[in-house]
């Protein structure tokens, strides 16, 4: 995700699911019918470029592996918090699975045999 109208889409009209590392931003756009589309926001809160870089590199990384759990036409945002920068990869890993569990969740049960991606 690069634009900046999708972004503010998900934060503003998707579900949000908080965890200590990282925020979790869901709006799935039921009449869309492309691939999931996910975006990170690393502010400077959370350290210097470096570090920003290297947080934003281990979220992409983990949600490569995520990605199928997505409806198409979806729109993700996940913001990092400043606990991201020191956080163990499984611990943001567990951090990730759990908010997007909850996120997904919270589409109902007659949507959840659509979350791998296809329609």
């Amino acid at each position: 995700m690069r634009r900046g109208d999708e972004f503010a889409a998900a934060i503003r009209r998707g579900n949000r699911a908080g965890r200590p590392t990282l925020v979790a931003h869901l709006q799935v756009r039921e009449d869309v019918a492309e691939p999931p589309l996910v975006g990170f926001v690393v502010s400077r809160a959370v350290g210097g470029a470096v570090v920003r870089n290297r947080v934003k590199r281990r979220l992409r990384h983990l949600m490569r592996d995520r990605l199928h759990r997505l409806p198409r036409g979806s729109l993700l945002v996940v913001r990092a918090n400043p606990p991201a920068a020191s956080a163990r990869s499984e611990h943001l890993a567990a951090e990730l699975d759990v908010a997007l569990d909850r996120l997904l969740r919270r589409r109902g049960p007659d949507h959840q045999a659509r979350t791998d991606g296809r329609v």
